[in-house]
């Protein structure tokens, strides 16, 4: 899918968003039902410009070197509800209704899939 000026970011909002040196800005996705964190991916100005006018969430695949829309493939779409940034301008956290998985592993959430790492140094609430 090519690019055309109607995809570039609002001035107002480039301003804001601190894209690293690759031009990306990671984009923590969560369920906008129940708070559960989905998965994390990565936006450049057109996707994070696509997922704010299109109601669906886009990504640019670090791998792949081109824009994906979750759910063109699997059918487990995204439907945007809320994309806030956070106050260094460097992370993006985007409300969505999941419709299916939004993990490859057919999981509802990556870190399901991923499971949890040993904790060893826990402090203890009455110590904080």
């Amino acid at each position: 899918m090519s690019v055309d000026e109607t995809e570039q970011l609002a001035p107002d909002i480039a301003a804001r968003v601190r894209f690293d040196a690759q031009g990306l800005v990671a984009a923590v996705i969560r369920d906008a039902e129940n708070g559960d964190i989905l998965m994390v991916g990565y936006m450049n100005d057109v996707a994070l410009a696509r997922t704010l006018t299109s109601g669906r969430v886009w990504f640019w695949s670090r791998s792949r070197q081109e824009y994906w829309r979750k759910g063109d493939t699997s059918g487990h779409i995204q439907l945007v509800r809320r994309v806030r940034l956070d106050c260094d301008g460097d992370c993006l956290l985007v409300d969505a209704i999941q419709v299916g998985a939004a993990c490859h592993t057919g999981a509802r959430s990556c870190f399901e899939a991923g499971g949890d790492l040993p904790v060893t140094g826990l402090i203890e609430e009455a110590h904080v």
